[in-house]
């Protein structure tokens, strides 16, 4: 049977019963499956305009718009000869703004000493052709050179790089430069690589990249092997997030016929997408970059990977390797120098990555002696909790709120995102600065943070997350998803037409990511039986939380409440860690100790976290006492003096 899809005009053959978002994306069209199609989102909405498709689940319709035609992709299968309408998607924005000063903030933890010498070096060669006296083999008269003119005794080579091994060496005139590899990790018992050979002395600059894989967004950093330094960066948001906004759902899209495949196929082409631009930018081959190192939480590691992620969302919640075998860019499709070692950094178990490892390096956590707390905010909170002695570990589930999902108006850190607010007390007007000073076009995570933080103080809302609806206020209303709170009329907005809101529901979903947050660390410092208080230093991950208020973290009770010196940004730590373990073998290895010695908590199998989150379902928390500078705050606010007056 033929299934026509409009407006794109394309008619491809389909079997009965086959699901009509798979045939959607056979005919090559766009459509967006944030909750991974489970039917639980309701944006792949698709008009029947003829035709039959049976209807699996009528969740997020109503009986008007089943009536009018309408089904959801994920969750219909086709019965007949069809046309199908699919309304324009939601742009994924390909490009984040390149941070400022990115180049410079990205520096190693620790010195790395000049002696050890990088993974990747450049050795140039001038060897004697063959002869009927001399008929050494090409690959062993290279080897011979490498020992008498710089030393190196050993040797070995990929096939590929062997087929072209004898034509390079006659187009040279035996006039050569070696790229070596010397040891995965910079073993220096290791065989030395051969990756590439060019014509002529080609000593230039080495080039690596560093990658972090985020569940949201991809960022990738072109390295100065050599000087070991940042040239430049790129960033975009993982094109994966049409398949699902959040790690689970990407696991369950996986799951179906195809799905792990897709979804690799679209993290690389993200990537190299990045990679050819700065390719561009600074007039190299993208054949230049010699070797990866790549930090993503397990799911984004085992997804890059091709692996399938599936069994670690089903107790007991084993991944298949925590450890990965360094790969070869070929055997990936990633476009950098065929035969780049691709090294992704450990894991520590289902939800700990090696993004949190590399936290845990760039941190320099893992040499302190102070009791020290690691928080890396974002779709899935990661938590770390030691010093130099000891690490233990945990991840909890926040959900995209803080990334910008989930919220009706909400977006990413881009231009026009609303990232802070303050709220007049009087009068309950709203001030708002965006990102880039342009119109407003959304509420970012940060924003969220900083609005739901002064609707608090303010008395706009109550610790239950519930709007006064009797302040004398326009700004108040009840709205399509019942009462909400405008934070910018539609004529100051950048569209135009329509008012950025955050309503009790958003609110809720705000509520639910910061508590389980709370939860995560309240019940990791619990178990090796130290209070919040113990905790000397608070170290926040993630490139969300260079963006994050303290004060407004705190008044929601998000972060713990403590004097605010203990807490230090750090900026994207999963990122400065792949940096320093691509061009620092002692680092790289000391990655690998971070992660053999952190233990996992895993929250799932904790019978004490879901009475930790039910307790921080509130503002601040139900247990006030936690947040001392909050109610003394409250009680000097006339705004507050009610809820004060509650809990006393």
């Amino acid at each position: 049977m033929q299934v026509t899809i409009e407006p794109a005009g394309i008619a491809i053959d389909a079997k009965r019963g086959a699901l009509l978002h798979e045939v959607i994306a056979q005919a090559g069209v766009a459509l967006n499956l944030p909750c991974g199609g489970q039917g639980r989102c309701g944006h792949c909405r698709v008009l029947v305009k003829r035709g039959e498709v049976r209807r699996r689940s009528l969740l997020r319709l109503s009986k008007e718009e089943i009536a009018e035609g309408w089904a959801l992709a994920c969750q219909s299968v086709v019965e007949s000869d069809c046309v199908i309408y699919v309304p324009p998607q939601e742009a994924i924005e390909r490009r984040l703004p390149t941070e400022k000063y990115a180049a410079t903030e990205i520096t190693l933890p620790v010195e790395c000493s000049p002696q050890v010498l990088p993974m990747i070096r450049a050795y140039h060669l001038t060897i004697d052709p063959p002869s009927l006296e001399d008929n050494t083999t090409d690959f062993e008269r290279l080897r011979r050179e490498l020992v008498r003119q710089h030393g190196i005794r050993a040797l070995t080579a990929t096939l590929p790089l062997m087929q072209r091994l004898a034509t390079t060496l006659r187009e040279a005139a035996w006039d050569v430069t070696a790229i070596l590899e010397m040891g995965l990790y910079g073993d220096e018992y290791a065989v030395p690589r051969l990756v590439d050979i060019r014509p002529g002395s080609q000593t230039r600059r080495l080039l690596g990249a560093a990658i972090d894989i985020g569940t949201t967004s991809n960022v990738v950093y072109l390295v100065d092997l050599d000087r070991r330094a940042v040239l430049d960066s790129a960033s975009a948001y993982n094109a994966q997030i049409a398949c699902g906004e959040d790690i689970i759902s990407r696991i369950i899209y996986a799951s179906r016929p195809g799905g792990l495949q897709h979804l690799r196929m679209l993290v690389v082409d993200t990537l190299n997408q990045l990679i050819a631009d700065l390719a561009t930018r600074h007039g190299i081959a993208t054949t230049d970059i010699y070797r990866v190192s790549v930090a993503g939480n397990t799911t984004m590691t085992h997804l890059f990977l091709g692996l399938p992620p599936t069994y670690i969302r089903l107790e007991p919640y084993i991944p298949t390797v925590s450890h990965p075998p360094a790969v070869l860019a070929r055997e990936l499709g990633l476009q950098v120098n065929p035969e780049a070692t691709v090294d992704c950094l450990p894991s520590v178990g289902a939800y700990v990555g090696g993004d949190i490892t590399a936290g845990v390096l760039s941190s320099n956590m893992f040499r302190t002696d102070k009791l020290t707390l690691f928080i890396d905010v974002g779709t899935n909170g990661e938590i770390v909790l030691g010093n130099a002695d000891w690490l233990i570990s945990c991840a909890c589930s926040a959900g995209p709120a803080f990334e910008g999902a989930g919220v009706a108006c909400g977006m990413r850190a881009t231009a026009g995102a609303i990232d802070e607010v303050w709220i007049n007390t009087e009068t309950y007007e709203p001030t708002v600065r965006t990102i880039g000073d342009e119109p407003p076009r959304g509420i970012c995570g940060s924003g969220m943070i900083s609005l739901l933080g002064e609707m608090f103080m303010t008395g706009v809302v109550d610790k239950a997350g519930r709007l006064n609806r009797s302040l004398q206020t326009s700004r108040i209303r009840l709205g399509e998803h019942g009462p909400e709170y405008v934070v910018v009329w539609a004529p100051e907005t950048a569209s135009g037409k329509a008012d950025i809101v955050l309503s009790e529901v958003d609110i809720a979903n705000l509520i639910r990511a910061k508590g389980a947050i709370y939860a995560g660390f309240s019940v990791l410092t619990r178990s090796v039986g130290i209070s919040l208080a113990d905790v000397e230093e608070v170290l926040i991950g993630g490139a969300f939380g260079r963006y994050l208020d303290i004060e407004k973290a705190v008044q929601i009770g998000l972060l713990p409440d403590m004097p605010w010196e203990r807490f230090r940004y750090l900026g994207n730590t999963s990122a400065q860690g792949a940096f320093a373990a691509l061009v620092c073998p002692d680092l790289r290895r000391e990655v690998v100790e971070i992660a053999n010695k952190m233990t996992y908590l895993e929250l799932s199998a904790d019978n004490t976290f879901m009475d930790e989150f039910t307790s921080a379902l509130f503002l601040p928390h139900t247990d006030t006492t936690q947040f001392p500078s909050v109610m003394r705050l409250l009680k000097t606010s006339p705004k507050g003096q009610d809820d004060v007056k509650q809990e006393s």
